[in-house]
């Protein structure tokens, strides 16, 4: 699949790393398990470039429609696994 991470221009390299290295967890957890610790670790880092509750929605629509790949879903199963591997489903 071939599809652009949603960035904004305005973002430091390092907040752009934070959020890229996030949601390619999220892209790989559809692909192969992930820890779900893994993922928390990098979706803290991921709230300190967005920490908006609105902005964060509105990334996770536009990667999902781009995506087919749900953050909010993903991070569900997280919060409700913390110590195991997740392995999500494309719906």
């Amino acid at each position: 699949m071939n599809f652009q991470f949603p960035i904004d221009a305005d973002w430091t390299t390092e907040e752009i790393v934070a959020v890229v290295e996030f949601l390619d967890l999220v892209e790989k957890a559809y692909h192969q398990p992930v820890e779900a610790k893994k993922l928390m670790e990098k979706y803290r880092a991921f709230k300190t470039v967005v920490p908006s509750i609105g902005e964060e929605k509105r990334l996770g629509r536009t990667f999902e429609q781009d995506t087919g790949y749900s953050l909010y879903q993903t991070m569900k199963q997280v919060k409700d696994q913390p110590d195991r591997k997740i392995k999500m489903t494309v719906r």
